[in-house]
Formats: C-alpha cells, structure tokens, sequence
C-alpha cells in the first residue's frame, strides 16, 4: 500500500482513493469498494488520500444544514439499497460540520503502521453511521483508537499535532491538483497519466473493467 504524497509520483501503476472517514457517500460505497479491492492482484499498489471534506470548527451545525444531510442520507439508502444509517446522531449529538479531526485520526493511525488506515476509516464510519457517535469530537477517536488496539497514548500525541495536520493539508492539496472536489474518487496513476475511474455504489465491476483496461489486463 502506497500513502505518502511523495511516493505515489514515483509508482507505474497505482490505484487513488480519495475519501473523507465522514463523507456519507464513502460510507455508500464500502461495500463495493471491498469487493474491488479484493478483487485486484495482492501486490496491485493502492494510495488512499484524505480529501478533507469540512475545515475544523466548534461551531454548532446549522439547522438547514442537519436537515439536508439527513435527507442525503434518507436518498442514499433509496439509491444504495442495504446502507444503514442510525439517524439517532442527529438526536443525541451535536453535529459539528467538522471533518478534519477524523481526517487526523487516520493519519495518526497511519502512523503506527499502514495497515490501521483502512482499521481507523471502517471504524470512524461506524462508529458515525451505525452507532450513533461524533467523530468531530477528539474524545470519541481516542475511544475508538484504543478499541481497535492501537497505541493510545501515542495516537493521543499526534492527533492534533502540526506534523498531522501538514500531513492532511499536503494530502488535500494533493488531490486538489489532480482535480479532485468531490468524494469519493478514484484515480489510476500509470507513469505521469492520471485516469479518472467510474464509481459504482452497486456494482464494483465496472470500475475493475476500467482498471484492466487501462493496464491492458483484459
């Protein structure tokens, strides 16, 4: 798995994943993106990027905007049969349109080895979607930090730390300028050409299909 910025230049052959742990619509697509990335060869290199959804903020979520996210997520599960969301977070949590402190948690999860990026994602996403708990809130990534085993005290450290929060303001600019604004998005990076790739929230095999076609593996 490739996740630095610098690295994924250097790569013939890479598959970009562009994501926010609180984009609702990355939630959608879990299921497939699964299927499509344990559909690809073992050693097929793969670089997931925060894209940065919401600046940090302890601002209250305004009312209109609680009720338009509600009704985004009301629309995906229509769109996206078998999504499951628990709507009880709009009751019990005060929604903050912040999603850079769930950003920093990957990273800082990252940080103990690669392997707990996509750990700390699914987990955020659940802890969000299904169990009706605030990722803007530091408290709650430090609780799921140490249910998934990772080093507590050192993710603690640099949750907030400037080198995490350069890290995710290089990876946003890094998307930005592949012409990224929107999550999710996949890219395929062969040589210096970058190929924008379908995302499919019911079926990952056309995009597998996209793959092999600009690999020539079909």
């Amino acid at each position: 798995m490739v996740n630095s910025a610098q690295s994924v230049k250097q790569d013939l052959g890479v598959l970009i994943y562009v994501h926010d742990p609180m984009c609702s619509w990355c939630w959608a697509l879990r299921p497939q993106l699964d299927l499509l990335l344990h559909s690809l060869p073992n050693d097929f290199r793969i670089m997931r990027l925060l894209g940065g959804l919401a600046p940090d903020s302890n601002e209250p979520m305004p009312e209109t905007m609680r009720r338009h996210l509600q009704e985004v997520w009301r629309n995906i599960t229509h769109i996206v049969p078998g999504t499951k969301f628990n709507f009880d977070f709009w009751r019990n949590c005060i929604p903050r349109r912040s999603t850079y402190p769930a950003c920093r948690a990957v990273i800082a999860a990252r940080n103990q080895g690669d392997e707990w990026d996509e750990k700390m994602t699914k987990s955020i996403q659940k802890a969000y979607y299904l169990e009706a708990r605030n990722p803007s809130d530091n408290q709650t990534l430090i609780e799921i930090a140490e249910t998934i085993g990772l080093n507590v005290e050192r993710f603690t450290d640099e949750l907030d730390s400037q080198q995490t929060q350069r890290t995710l303001l290089d990876e946003i600019r890094l998307s930005r300028e592949m012409g990224i604004s929107g999550f999710p998005s996949m890219m395929l990076k062969r040589g210096n050409q970058l190929n924008y790739l379908p995302v499919d929230y019911t079926n990952h095999l056309s995009t597998l299909e996209a793959i092999k076609s600009n690999l020539d593996l079909s």
